[in-house]
């Protein structure tokens, strides 16, 4: 699975560098001198980060081979992604990285399955997205009260939803 780390802005300056909208709570390792990234699209890359420096608030970043600005330009709108066996998992054990998550099979306490979790919002309260084999989506907040066991080593977790929260929506 591919993470996406960064999304590339418009051109600064005339030497090639662009300014870079982060999607990582890591900039300093993703974007560190040396990184590689893939891209979407494809053909923009990989790209190789030459240097990356913070000028007002935003992350500027160089690649190697993009010498000008109009090569610069010629990046924006790529996302930049990285691969997510690169990430290092979370050392909390009462936290995940999104694409640990995804992929799991939901169950209730009482072993009866309810799905697979489809994807993860973070709003107010992260929430997971878990599709049904049976039906719609059910939204459950990630929380422990709600969630109590998650085993991404056996590929499971488990919910105690409260009367009503798996009939919502269906």
């Amino acid at each position: 699975m591919r993470l996406v780390v960064g999304r590339i802005g418009r051109a600064h300056g005339i030497r090639g560098d662009v300014a870079v909208d982060v999607r990582t709570d890591d900039p300093e390792s993703r974007f560190a001198p040396g990184s590689l990234l893939q891209t979407d699209p494809a053909d923009a890359g990989p790209l190789t980060v030459a240097s990356a420096r913070r000028h007002s608030g935003r992350l500027l970043v160089r690649f190697t081979g993009i010498g000008d600005r109009t090569a610069a330009e010629g990046l924006r709108g790529t996302t930049l992604l990285v691969a997510s066996e690169d990430v290092p998992p979370v050392q909390d054990p009462d936290e995940f990285n999104d694409h640990e998550l995804i992929g799991l099979r939901a169950e209730t306490s009482d072993g009866a399955e309810v799905g697979t979790v489809a994807d993860v919002l973070h709003n107010a309260q992260d929430v997971l997205v878990i599709t049904r084999a049976d039906g719609p989506e059910v939204l459950v907040p990630f929380v422990r009260d709600l969630v109590p066991e998650v085993d991404t080593g056996s590929g499971r977790l488990v919910i105690d939803p409260p009367p009503g929260l798996l009939e919502l929506g269906g």
